[in-house]
Protein backbone atom coordinates (compact mmCIF):
# COMPACT_ATOMS: atom_id res chain seq x y z
CA UNK A 1 0.00 0.00 0.00
CA UNK A 2 3.03 2.26 0.01
CA UNK A 3 2.26 3.22 -3.59
CA UNK A 4 -1.08 4.70 -2.44
CA UNK A 5 0.72 7.12 -0.12
CA UNK A 6 3.34 7.94 -2.76
CA UNK A 7 0.65 8.88 -5.29
CA UNK A 8 -1.27 10.87 -2.69
CA UNK A 9 1.87 12.80 -1.65
CA UNK A 10 2.72 13.48 -5.32
CA UNK A 11 -0.76 14.87 -6.00
CA UNK A 12 -0.73 17.03 -2.86
CA UNK A 13 2.74 18.40 -3.72
CA UNK A 14 1.56 19.10 -7.26
CA UNK A 15 -1.46 21.02 -5.95
CA UNK A 16 0.72 23.10 -3.62
CA UNK A 17 3.05 23.97 -6.52
CA UNK A 18 0.03 24.93 -8.63
CA UNK A 19 -1.29 27.19 -5.87
CA UNK A 20 2.11 28.92 -5.73
CA UNK A 21 2.01 29.41 -9.52
CA UNK A 22 -1.60 30.66 -9.34
CA UNK A 23 -0.75 33.09 -6.54
CA UNK A 24 2.22 34.45 -8.52
CA UNK A 25 0.05 34.80 -11.64
CA UNK A 26 -2.72 36.44 -9.63
CA UNK A 27 -0.30 39.03 -8.25
CA UNK A 28 1.03 39.76 -11.74
CA UNK A 29 -2.46 40.09 -13.22
CA UNK A 30 -3.63 42.40 -10.43
CA UNK A 31 -0.50 44.56 -10.87
CA UNK A 32 -1.36 44.82 -14.58
CA UNK A 33 -4.89 46.03 -13.75
CA UNK A 34 -6.60 42.65 -13.57
CA UNK A 35 -10.06 42.43 -12.03
CA UNK A 36 -11.20 39.45 -9.98
CA UNK A 37 -14.75 38.26 -10.60
CA UNK A 38 -16.92 36.14 -8.34
CA UNK A 39 -14.50 35.99 -5.43
CA UNK A 40 -17.21 34.75 -3.04
CA UNK A 41 -17.48 31.33 -4.69
CA UNK A 42 -13.75 30.56 -4.52
CA UNK A 43 -13.86 29.47 -0.87
CA UNK A 44 -16.18 26.60 -1.83
CA UNK A 45 -13.62 25.23 -4.28
CA UNK A 46 -11.02 25.35 -1.52
CA UNK A 47 -13.34 23.54 0.90
CA UNK A 48 -14.25 20.84 -1.65
CA UNK A 49 -10.64 20.21 -2.63
CA UNK A 50 -9.46 20.04 0.98
CA UNK A 51 -12.29 17.66 1.86
CA UNK A 52 -11.38 15.61 -1.22
CA UNK A 53 -7.94 14.88 0.23
CA UNK A 54 -9.33 14.29 3.72
CA UNK A 55 -11.87 11.86 2.27
CA UNK A 56 -9.23 9.95 0.29
CA UNK A 57 -7.01 9.81 3.37
CA UNK A 58 -9.80 8.46 5.59
CA UNK A 59 -10.98 5.96 2.97
CA UNK A 60 -7.42 4.82 2.26
CA UNK A 61 -6.93 3.99 5.94
CA UNK A 62 -9.77 1.46 5.71
CA UNK A 63 -8.54 -0.20 2.50
CA UNK A 64 -6.50 -3.37 2.68
CA UNK A 65 -5.05 -5.25 -0.26
CA UNK A 66 -5.99 -2.75 -2.99
CA UNK A 67 -3.75 -3.46 -5.97
CA UNK A 68 -2.41 -0.90 -8.41
CA UNK A 69 -4.54 -0.61 -11.53
CA UNK A 70 -2.21 0.26 -14.41
CA UNK A 71 -5.04 1.45 -16.66
CA UNK A 72 -6.18 3.98 -14.04
CA UNK A 73 -2.55 4.96 -13.45
CA UNK A 74 -2.17 5.59 -17.19
CA UNK A 75 -5.31 7.74 -17.25
CA UNK A 76 -4.01 9.65 -14.23
CA UNK A 77 -0.64 10.28 -15.91
CA UNK A 78 -2.41 11.37 -19.11
CA UNK A 79 -4.55 13.86 -17.16
CA UNK A 80 -1.43 15.28 -15.55
CA UNK A 81 0.13 15.84 -18.98
CA UNK A 82 -3.00 17.68 -20.15
CA UNK A 83 -3.10 19.66 -16.87
CA UNK A 84 0.47 20.86 -17.39
CA UNK A 85 -0.36 21.66 -21.03
CA UNK A 86 -3.28 23.82 -19.82
CA UNK A 87 -1.07 25.68 -17.35
CA UNK A 88 1.73 26.30 -19.85
CA UNK A 89 -0.71 27.30 -22.60
CA UNK A 90 -2.19 30.10 -20.49
CA UNK A 91 1.16 31.10 -18.98
CA UNK A 92 0.75 34.08 -16.64
CA UNK A 93 -3.00 34.04 -17.31
CA UNK A 94 -3.51 30.59 -15.72
CA UNK A 95 -5.14 30.91 -12.34
CA UNK A 96 -7.39 29.17 -9.87
CA UNK A 97 -9.50 32.33 -9.61
CA UNK A 98 -11.49 34.21 -12.24
CA UNK A 99 -9.40 37.27 -13.06
CA UNK A 100 -9.77 39.28 -16.24
CA UNK A 101 -7.18 41.63 -17.62
CA UNK A 102 -8.73 44.44 -19.68
CA UNK A 103 -7.10 45.00 -23.04
CA UNK A 104 -6.00 41.40 -23.49
CA UNK A 105 -7.31 38.81 -25.89
CA UNK A 106 -8.72 35.44 -24.99
CA UNK A 107 -6.07 32.72 -25.08
CA UNK A 108 -6.77 30.03 -27.68
CA UNK A 109 -3.53 28.07 -27.66
CA UNK A 110 -2.82 24.51 -26.58
CA UNK A 111 -5.90 22.59 -25.47
CA UNK A 112 -7.87 25.85 -25.46
CA UNK A 113 -7.91 25.61 -29.27
CA UNK A 114 -10.18 22.58 -28.94
CA UNK A 115 -12.15 23.21 -25.74
CA UNK A 116 -13.32 26.29 -23.89
CA UNK A 117 -12.56 24.95 -20.40
CA UNK A 118 -10.19 21.96 -20.68
CA UNK A 119 -8.77 22.43 -17.18
CA UNK A 120 -12.22 22.01 -15.60
CA UNK A 121 -12.70 18.76 -17.49
CA UNK A 122 -9.30 17.53 -16.34
CA UNK A 123 -10.08 18.38 -12.71
CA UNK A 124 -13.40 16.52 -12.98
CA UNK A 125 -11.64 13.45 -14.41
CA UNK A 126 -9.00 13.64 -11.67
CA UNK A 127 -11.62 13.84 -8.93
CA UNK A 128 -12.92 10.54 -10.28
CA UNK A 129 -9.70 8.77 -11.31
CA UNK A 130 -7.47 9.58 -8.32
CA UNK A 131 -9.86 8.08 -5.75
CA UNK A 132 -10.52 5.04 -7.98
CA UNK A 133 -6.79 4.55 -8.37
CA UNK A 134 -6.38 4.66 -4.60
CA UNK A 135 -9.43 2.49 -3.86
CA UNK A 136 -11.50 5.35 -2.38
CA UNK A 137 -14.74 4.55 -4.20
CA UNK A 138 -17.07 6.73 -2.16
CA UNK A 139 -14.80 9.73 -2.77
CA UNK A 140 -14.83 8.90 -6.50
CA UNK A 141 -18.61 9.31 -6.51
CA UNK A 142 -19.11 12.31 -4.23
CA UNK A 143 -16.40 14.75 -5.31
CA UNK A 144 -16.87 14.75 -9.08
CA UNK A 145 -20.54 15.52 -8.41
CA UNK A 146 -19.59 18.37 -6.06
CA UNK A 147 -17.17 19.67 -8.71
CA UNK A 148 -19.89 19.64 -11.37
CA UNK A 149 -22.29 21.40 -9.01
CA UNK A 150 -19.78 24.17 -8.22
CA UNK A 151 -18.95 24.62 -11.90
CA UNK A 152 -22.55 24.77 -13.08
CA UNK A 153 -23.89 26.75 -10.11
CA UNK A 154 -21.15 29.37 -9.84
CA UNK A 155 -17.89 29.08 -11.72
CA UNK A 156 -18.96 28.72 -15.35
CA UNK A 157 -21.55 31.53 -15.24
CA UNK A 158 -19.02 33.83 -13.54
CA UNK A 159 -16.28 32.92 -16.00
CA UNK A 160 -18.53 33.21 -19.06
CA UNK A 161 -19.60 36.69 -17.93
CA UNK A 162 -15.95 37.65 -17.37
CA UNK A 163 -14.93 36.33 -20.80
CA UNK A 164 -17.84 38.21 -22.37
CA UNK A 165 -16.66 41.36 -20.60
CA UNK A 166 -13.16 40.90 -22.02
CA UNK A 167 -14.60 40.60 -25.51
CA UNK A 168 -16.75 43.72 -25.09
CA UNK A 169 -13.85 45.71 -23.59
CA UNK A 170 -11.75 44.76 -26.60
CA UNK A 171 -14.44 45.93 -29.06
CA UNK A 172 -15.31 49.11 -27.20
Amino acid sequence: MTWVWIILVIVICQRVIELVIAKRNEAWMLQQGGIERGADHYKWFIVVHLLFFVSIFIESLTIHGHSLNYFLLSVFIFTQIIRVWCIFSLGKFWNTKVIILPGTTLRTTGPYRFLKHPNYIIVGVELFIIPLLLGAYLTAIIFPLLHIYLLVRWRLPIEEKALSDIRSMKKG
